[in-house]
């Protein structure tokens, strides 16, 4: 690879993805208030579109500042949001949050937007929002308790507290959308800029 791909995040499965398709990755993680911004965002008005697109550059953005040693790399933000019904969800902080998010979701479609913001030398060169519509099943309170058991403490890693790959499937009657999206990252769309920077062959 001609550039490093520097992914400024924490997040595991972003980083699975990248490395599964054939794409190493420094991680190095942004330091962002994500509260104190969507609060801001959403107070003005904001689409929910607008938020994580804010949030992925600003975490790029600001990994890129810490790295100007380096002007070759590419600095990749990712943030995804979780809307149903005008409300916005953020990751719960325990399991009791995430058992009453679960019952705020169950029986109704949501929409969750994955952003993905590029930086080079400083400043975003690429952009990128996916979206993906998933309709959850009216599980069973039984079904809920069964599940918060067996995801443990994971069921907080993710905004919607499910992992579409594994046990979350079941939650679901249709998504409709990119599967990489519902993961966390417009992969396909990432693969074909840094195809287009010559970073990845044709």
């Amino acid at each position: 690879m001609s550039a490093r791909v520097v992914l400024a995040s924490a997040s595991r499965a972003r980083a699975r993805m990248l490395e599964a398709a054939g794409v190493p990755v420094v991680i190095e993680p942004a330091r962002v208030d994500e509260a104190e911004i969507k609060r801001a965002m959403l107070a003005e008005g904001a689409p929910a579109r607008d938020v994580a697109d804010a949030l992925a550059e600003m975490k790029a953005m600001r990994v890129g500042l810490r790295r100007a040693d380096a002007p070759g790399d590419l600095v990749l933000g990712a943030d995804q949001v979780l809307v149903c019904e005008d409300r916005l969800f953020d990751k719960p902080a325990d399991r009791a949050e995430a058992a009453a998010q679960l019952r705020a979701l169950r029986g109704r479609t949501h929409q969750l937007l994955s952003a993905a913001v590029i930086v080079h030398q400083g400043r975003p060169v690429w952009r990128h929002v996916g979206r993906a519509q998933l309709a959850m099943r009216p599980f069973s309170d039984q079904f809920l308790d069964d599940y918060l058991d067996r995801l443990g403490d994971t069921v907080t890693e993710t905004v919607g507290c499910y992992h579409l790959e594994g046990l979350g499937a079941q939650l679901f009657s249709r998504v409709q959308g990119d599967h990489f999206t519902v993961l966390g990252l417009p992969l396909l769309e990432i693969l074909g800029f840094l195809r287009a920077r010559g970073v990845l062959g044709e």
